[in-house]
């Protein structure tokens, strides 16, 4: 039997070398696919940018598909696609992609993609002054503003279709604030490193550990934007992009972090200085998921935990050694989790 490791015939060596090379051509499509995603998604937000630079007034674009192809689904539940009779009993397949402070529908794009291929329906679009939506920054001035986009689409919604929402960093605010105004409409709540706030704090507060009180932020803080003049308070706020990088990226690849660096916008303040209110009746009934990054110096991991011990959710999730952006980081593994929360009953 030892001798069938060392001594293989012709016709093994030739079935090896043939199945060498369909790997060696699958794995070279792979990574053409990824390239392709890549630079499809580049040249997207490179386009948007021209535009928010050339253009004035206001624009709401909804991405859609980045997948130039959709697959079949598998006969079972593996590389993250559904079988087809779990697909048929899921009884919700809209997600919802909210997206965080700076970043705008883009980011989601291989999120859109894996969930486009598993069968699911993604959609993401830009909150109010963010992406290619237009709005200056500085003129959003609550929560109610900045989460219009996701108001308007859940308005339009038939009465009798739920959607699953997916909150990333101060999105969650947004999605929290959704919950609350439209408990009807929302079949699950997934926060994704995100601001879980309970009744009555601000989104700013999660992060307050890390950039200290927001007294202490609004008076000294060198990244602050005053939009209407150096005598009046601040109105928005951007990192520079090398502490960015650091806070958001130290685990996404360059090409992503390139994607960000030409695509983020500033912040509006008011929305993340706005205290929540949150009802037992609507927000308190709604089905929470909290998903926690592990590398994360952005929103540590002790913040995250500390997020879940105090406004329980119903499961919570880890991804190991992802930064701020596991959309970006490990989207195969954010995407598994995704599908798994979709499934349970």
């Amino acid at each position: 039997m030892g001798n069938r490791f060392i001594c293989m015939s012709k016709k093994e060596i030739k079935d090896n070398g043939s199945r060498s090379k369909r790997m060696n051509r699958s794995q070279r499509k792979l990574l053409a696919d990824e390239e392709f995603l890549h630079k499809q998604a580049l040249s997207m937000a490179l386009h948007q940018h021209q535009l928010s630079q050339r253009f004035d007034g206001s624009m709401s674009r909804r991405i859609g598909s980045t997948s130039s192809r959709r697959h079949n689904l598998s006969e079972s539940v593996t590389n993250g696609k559904l079988a087809p009779e779990v697909l048929e009993n899921l009884t919700t397949k809209k997600f919802v992609l909210i997206h965080g402070e700076g970043f705008g529908a883009w980011c989601w794009y291989k999120t859109i993609s894996l969930l486009e291929e598993t069968g699911l329906v993604p959609t993401a679009f830009d909150l109010t002054g963010s992406g290619i939506e237009l709005t200056d920054t500085n003129a959003v001035c609550t929560l109610a503003e900045y989460s219009k986009p996701l108001i308007n689409f859940l308005q339009n919604l038939p009465e009798d279709e739920k959607v699953i929402l997916v909150g990333h960093s101060s999105g969650g605010a947004c999605v929290s604030y959704a919950m609350e105004h439209f408990p009807h409409k929302i079949s699950k709540a997934i926060f994704l490193c995100a601001t879980m706030v309970s009744d009555g704090q601000r989104p700013f507060d999660v992060f307050a550990e890390e950039l200290g009180s927001a007294e202490q932020f609004m008076e000294g803080s060198k990244f602050l934007i005053h939009g209407n003049g150096k005598d009046q308070p601040p109105t928005g706020f951007m990192f520079e992009k090398e502490q960015m990088k650091g806070l958001y990226f130290n685990h996404s690849p360059t090409k992503d972090i390139a994607l960000a660096m030409v695509s983020m916008r500033p912040v509006p303040l008011g929305p993340i200085m706005e205290k929540l209110s949150l009802s037992p009746e609507n927000y308190g009934k709604g089905r929470r998921f909290f998903i926690q990054t592990l590398d994360d110096h952005a929103l540590s991991p002790d913040i995250q935990e500390k997020l879940v011990r105090e406004n329980p959710p119903e499961g919570v999730f880890k991804i190991k050694t992802s930064d701020h952006c596991p959309f970006f980081s490990k989207p195969q593994a954010l995407h598994k989790i995704l599908v798994e929360i979709a499934q349970i009953p």
